[in-house]
């Protein structure tokens, strides 16, 4: 998952960055409200963090901006210092999907940030369950049926972001951008040795067949391709 955070602070924005790098996410970040605006238009992002007191645009005027001009919704959360009711309405009034005053957990901030993409994908459980699949997003784990899957967090990334889009034919450049860091550098070949080191790891328990290759386009993650692995001859 990619996240955009916009804060001026270094010493928080630094805080924030590393915490849900930490948790597996992408992060691109901004110190000035400007520069904040032009990544939120010009990337795909899952989730955006944006403190409202900015140097050059605030906050809620980028909120605004994004609410008029994108097509997908991409979910908002405001972080900031301002800390009455008429604030949070105020924030919520201009378009974003939660408000966390300031100075909050680093723990909340993640968990609220997992509320909202699994809202933009559809999703309202913690858990995602893709045939015998389970990713548990809060505790960054994966079991197939019975046994864990060991996975890298490059490897879990991409799965957990194949399963937000269950059903969906993904592309090689959706995968880039959503999942890793430098989104500028990727390729088809990149992406594609990812999900053959993913596909090995699943094949060794069992689950090969729910990762499909669509020829000419990209990627499929489908409970609907599982068939259960042959026995082994006695």
């Amino acid at each position: 998952m990619r996240c955009l955070l916009i804060e001026d602070y270094g010493p928080l924005r630094e805080s924030i960055q590393e915490y849900l790098r930490g948790q597996h996410y992408v992060v691109d970040s901004s110190e000035t409200g400007d520069e904040g605006l032009w990544y939120a238009e010009n990337h795909e992002y899952d989730v955006i963090v944006l403190d409202i007191m900015l140097p050059k645009m605030d906050g809620l005027q980028i909120v605004r901006r994004l609410r008029e001009r994108q097509e997908r919704k991409v979910p908002v959360i405001i972080v900031s210092a301002r800390d009455t009711v008429e604030h949070r309405v105020e924030g919520l009034d201009a378009g974003a999907d939660d408000y966390l005053v300031k100075p909050f957990a680093l723990s909340e901030l993640a968990a609220r940030v997992r509320a909202l993409t699994r809202r933009g994908y559809g999703s309202h459980s913690p858990r995602i369950t893709v045939g015998p699949i389970e990713i548990d997003r809060p505790g960054k784990s994966v079991r197939c049926g019975d046994e864990a899957l060991a996975l890298t967090p490059r490897e879990y990334t991409l799965l957990e972001y194949l399963a937000m889009r269950a059903g969906e034919t993904v592309s090689r450049t959706d995968i880039w951008d959503h999942v890793y860091e430098d989104s500028s550098g990727g390729s088809s070949n990149n992406v594609d040795v990812y999900v053959g080191y993913l596909r090995k790891k699943l094949a060794a328990h069992g689950c090969k067949s729910l990762l499909q290759t669509i020829r000419g386009f990209g990627y499929r993650l489908s409970a609907d391709s599982f068939t259960e692995p042959e026995a082994e001859p006695e």
